[in-house]
């Protein structure tokens, strides 16, 4: 039960939102968040088949799961998402901005379009969405907005500058946020990973992984229910202590 600033919510009363849900770390933080019985809403973009995969294993653990597309670099759909969701009784309690994308490449060739789509999937989507999302949070004095950061916002990584730009915003813009929220019981926290074995580490073949493995102290990558099991941590009312965080899962990678 919740019980914080006058607001009593079972978990299973609970909304969850979940942006880049499809795959990934964000379809095992939807699995996460499912297997306690809250509403789980799945956002994608254009990963439809994906997206209804992870609805119905979400309603296998016995969750109200709900799927909906938006471009998020759009204020325009996210607000269309918004109404839609409140058309159907669904108000998140818990925003988790986990959709990004990633980029591999020498900075010098790198172009303006691209620069504008890293920052704006990566960094204007967690703007827009917290910014359409947290007034319900802040008129029930609780909330929790949980932005899916990287170790390169932290570290910064070479030929990973421009991804690394965008999650370094995200992490100022997570801290100064929570000083924002913090007087209305609004929580706001990054969860930063090293290396997880999800999609984004097609690139690397074979010897990369394992070269990439000795690096990291722990001798190997982070599984994406290790970051989605973190997530739902910060997202747990007896977490309400915890903000402005940057939270960085890598196996001591970067310290």
């Amino acid at each position: 039960m919740v019980s914080n600033h006058g607001i009593e919510k079972n978990i299973g009363e609970m909304t969850v939102l979940v942006t880049g849900a499809s795959r990934g770390i964000g379809a095992q933080i939807a699995l996460r968040f499912a297997s306690v019985g809250m509403n789980v809403v799945i956002h994608y973009m254009n990963s439809h088949e994906a997206a209804n995969e992870v609805a119905r294993k979400c309603m296998e653990e016995g969750a109200k799961v709900y799927t909906v597309s938006a471009d998020l670099r759009s204020k325009e759909q996210i607000l269309r998402m918004k109404d839609k969701l409140e058309s159907h009784g669904l108000r998140p309690d818990i925003v988790v901005n986990n959709a990004g994308i990633s980029h591999y490449g020498l900075l010098s060739d790198v172009d303006e379009a691209e620069w504008d789509d890293v920052m704006d999937v990566n960094l204007k989507s967690v703007f827009l969405c917290s910014q359409a999302f947290m007034p319900y949070m802040i008129s029930q004095r609780f909330g929790r907005i949980i932005n899916v950061s990287s170790v390169w916002g932290i570290s910064g990584g070479s030929c990973e500058v421009v991804y690394s730009a965008a999650k370094g915003g995200v992490n100022a813009f997570t801290k100064a946020l929570a000083k924002e929220l913090a007087p209305s019981g609004v929580t706001v926290n990054a969860v930063a990973p090293g290396a997880v074995k999800t999609e984004m580490m097609a690139r690397f073949d074979e010897d990369e992984l394992k070269q990439l493995e000795e690096e990291i102290p722990a001798g190997r990558l982070a599984s994406p229910q290790e970051i989605s099991s973190l997530v739902y941590f910060l997202a747990l009312p007896e977490s309400g202590y915890i903000t402005g965080q940057i939270i960085s899962p890598n196996g001591g990678w970067v310290t």
